[in-house]
């Protein structure tokens, strides 16, 4: 079954960095296109980074715009956040979403990192 595991969050001080990964199985990794999600509980799920199945483009939300770069390694089936000065308000549970290039097909989700900046 398909499987995306998030990894790298944790507590960080205003300022610092984190680099976020989500392993992913059982899909064929180069056929969706990847995202980050953050949300806090009773809040809407916010996109964060979004990148294209090859990798060679990505976008960002404008609140992590210059702070954050998004990229992925086919080879290894895993997509990762690099996440600098980091922000109180960057405090959410991260999230990575897969999304087929076919029409009609599942997306999937992670089960998500917990991100704490605060000093």
């Amino acid at each position: 079954q398909v499987q995306l595991v998030e990894s790298g969050g944790g507590l960080v001080e205003p300022g610092g960095s984190l680099r976020l990964s989500c392993a992913a199985s059982g899909l064929t990794f180069n056929s969706y296109a990847m995202s980050w999600y953050r949300q806090v509980s009773g809040k809407e799920r916010e996109l964060v980074a979004a990148i294209t199945s090859t990798g060679g483009s990505a976008n960002y939300a404008d609140s992590v715009k210059g702070r954050c770069t998004m990229s992925r390694n086919n080879a290894k089936n895993t997509i990762y956040l690099q996440m600098t000065r980091l922000k109180p308000e960057d405090t959410d549970v991260y999230y990575c979403n897969a999304v087929s290039l076919w029409p009609g097909a599942n997306d999937y989700w992670g089960q998500g990192t917990q991100v704490t900046v605060s000093s």
